[in-house]
């Protein structure tokens, strides 16, 4: 066998040898199965020129096997609003996760925070996920505070008319693909 021909042997028994390998990564095996179904997850601060610092952080999943009802997404998520000095901060436990390609709606109910009568109200905000330029959007824009919120539904967020602060973070968003 001449160099030309054990090259180009070669050359096939490694593109064979790629190709295998890709095709049974690309089977549904076990980790397949194991995909989430939805989930908002990551960490970033709101840009505001007055420089209020406000933090939202996101542990939001809905398992594979939960597809069909959003209402068993599990997690929880958290924010903080301070500026000079003053604020609160608050954190929900997760009740619904709703995606639907780069954007996200999560609900939950406010399990722990030190703004006055916040605890037991359900919240909602809706994340896009756009790389280093996400925006979010919170159920309790035209109210003010979430205490003012009343009766919110279950995965019911705002437009997402926030921008995250450049360098403060990122939110990853998984997308839903339900079985219609």
């Amino acid at each position: 066998m001449n160099r030309r021909t054990r090259t180009a042997l070669l050359g096939s028994a490694l593109l064979l040898t790629v190709a295998a390998a890709a095709g049974s990564a690309g089977a549904a095996g076990p980790d397949e199965s194991r995909r989430e179904a939805a989930a908002l997850t990551g960490k970033a601060k709101l840009y505001r020129s007055a420089g209020d610092d406000i933090t939202f952080s996101f542990d939001a999943h809905l398992a594979a096997k939960d597809t069909a009802d959003p209402m068993k997404a599990t997690g929880t998520f958290e924010w903080s609003h301070y500026l000079n000095g003053e604020g609160a901060r608050a954190k929900a436990r997760v009740d619904c996760l709703l995606t639907g390609g780069k954007v996200a709606v999560v609900s939950g109910v406010i399990t722990d925070s030190d703004l006055p009568g916040a605890e037991g109200k359900r919240v909602g905000i809706t994340v896009h996920d756009v790389g280093r330029h996400d925006r979010l959007g919170y159920s309790w824009a035209s109210t003010g505070s979430p205490v003012e919120t009343k009766d919110l539904p279950k995965c019911v967020g705002s437009a997402p008319f926030e921008k995250v602060r450049k360098g403060t973070g990122d939110f990853t968003v998984v997308p839903w693909r339900p079985d219609f």
